[in-house]
């Protein structure tokens, strides 16, 4: 079995990939030409390695390369990949060409549930506010203004109830929150952390209850636009919007203007229909949001942890069975 993957992958990750599969012949991608024979490779791994240092919209020089052997390689029949989303161009080239295509579901999602909830807690707690009166050196308690409310007792809804969405409803629940989500599955019982589950078309009477609109969804026909102006609407005056999920989810123009009437009481946005994200762009500037650069999967521990997920899969392949997380 020949396996493409990156140079930087095959020194990490090679050991444990050949302890797996002992009758694997690893192919490393050079970072430059000339790129070495791929005839006969059945399988390719993306890893982390080769997206870091753009985004989903400017590819690195090294990701498209890879992309381009991949798609070009004549016996290649599965590709696994680091990432939780497969929405991105590359990918859905890979599987109008046929090829399988796996992901990397649950290996980020503690991280990002991690930075969903610690958006949600730095925005009920007041933090933007205390961090531009700290720009100003002005010693401003929240004893002054109106103070935060408890959010013990509060609802999150959850768009999203897969790893990421699960881990995220579980530390709602700690902290007090009561979380619900949306998921396609609406006869399936709710998955662990969830008080109660609803479908996608259960959301317009949902949203007057909300007081977190948390959106942790993958990008997809049904999510993309989802939360407009008239979901945000029917949201209560001075709640809140958390987005781990994709920038496409929300029309960023309706947010914008939610927001900026104050509605919306604030966001904490981890990604962007454009990014990087624009220096002119409105966001920057509103002191009710605060802005992440698509950082919520940041995580030294990620590259095992998804290693580990393909070499299970990688064993899977190799006898004959079913793989996890098909796109």
């Amino acid at each position: 079995m020949r396996l493409l993957l990156s140079e930087v992958a095959a020194a990490r990750h090679g050991e444990r990939i050949r302890a797996a599969v002992p009758a694997v012949h690893l192919v490393p991608i050079p970072a430059e030409d000339p790129a070495p024979d791929i005839a006969g490779a059945e399988v390719a791994f993306i890893t982390r390695d080769l997206f870091l240092g753009g985004t989903r919209h400017r590819l690195t020089a090294r990701f498209q390369r890879f992309v381009d052997l991949v798609l070009a390689a004549p016996d290649l029949r599965w590709v696994q990949t680091f990432s939780a989303g497969t929405d991105m161009a590359p990918y859905q080239a890979m599987l109008a060409r046929g090829l399988i295509l796996t992901n990397s579901a649950g290996a980020s999602a503690s991280a990002v549930a991690t930075t969903a909830i610690t958006g949600l807690l730095a925005l009920a707690r007041g933090l933007p506010r205390i961090a531009e009166a700290q720009r100003r050196r002005a010693w401003e308690p929240l004893y002054a203004g109106a103070e935060p409310r408890d959010v013990q007792g509060q609802s999150a809804l959850i768009l999203g109830t897969g790893p990421i969405g699960q881990e995220t409803a579980r530390l709602c629940a700690a902290f007090g929150l009561v979380p619900t989500g949306i998921r396609r599955d609406a006869g399936a019982p709710p998955p662990p952390g969830f008080a109660a589950t609803a479908p996608f078309a259960a959301l317009p009477a949902l949203l007057p209850g909300t007081d977190w609109l948390i959106l942790a969804c993958p990008l997809t026909e049904t999510t993309r636009g989802l939360i407009d102006a008239a979901a945000l609407a029917r949201l209560p005056p001075g709640r809140h919007l958390v987005n781990v999920a994709r920038g496409g989810v929300v029309i960023e123009d309706d947010l914008l203007a939610a927001l900026r009437s104050g509605h919306l009481a604030g966001a904490f946005l981890d990604v962007f229909a454009e990014e990087p994200l624009p220096a002119e762009s409105p966001f920057w500037g509103l002191p009710n949001v605060i802005v992440s650069p698509h950082s919520a999967a940041a995580s030294d521990g990620l590259p095992e942890r998804v290693a580990a997920q393909f070499c299970a899969n990688l064993a899977r392949w190799a006898r004959g069975e079913t793989l996890a997380n098909r796109a």
